[in-house]
């Protein structure tokens, strides 16, 4: 990985963590996606305005790459050295997509809640709840990659 890979993912770390920072400072929210876009998509009332605005601009940084052609998203050299293309097709990625949004539920909470503004908070349940995602993931490349011998 060469320097200029090593500055867009900072730049993407201190994005994430002003925009953490934003929304604790001026509306006291902590900003954890799956929250959020539940908010947006099934609640009303005060909060959903916001709400809706930070999940248009989660949406519009891809989208303004794709549609500007710009190869930002990936910190590998070439396009599919890191990250590479989708092993599946829409229709999977978003049965997987589901099954995530369940999970943060049932976890209460997903990575950008517990694992960027609860431990930053220094929160033992945020503590606990990024092991066990990080672990799980683990385990999940495990046995995908070395059990189900799917390719990379």
């Amino acid at each position: 990985m060469d320097i200029m890979s090593s500055m867009k993912g900072l730049a993407g770390g201190v994005l994430i963590g002003l925009s953490a920072v934003m929304l604790m400072a001026f509306l006291g929210r902590i900003a954890g996606i799956s929250g959020i876009t539940r908010g947006a998509l099934l609640e009303s009332g005060p909060d959903h305005r916001w709400r809706i605005a930070f999940v248009l601009g989660l949406i519009s940084g891809p989208l303004l790459l794709v549609l500007f052609n710009l190869d930002w998203g990936n910190v590998a050299e070439r396009s599919d050295a890191l990250i590479g293309k989708p092993t599946s097709g829409g229709l999977s990625m978003m049965f997987a997509g589901l099954l995530v949004g369940v999970g943060t539920g049932i976890g209460g909470g997903c990575t950008s809640g517990h694992g960027v503004c609860g431990i930053a908070r220094l929160s033992p349940r945020s503590l606990v709840a990024t092991v066990v995602f990080v672990a799980v993931a683990m385990l999940t490349v495990f046995v995908s990659q070395h059990l189900l011998g799917a390719s990379p």
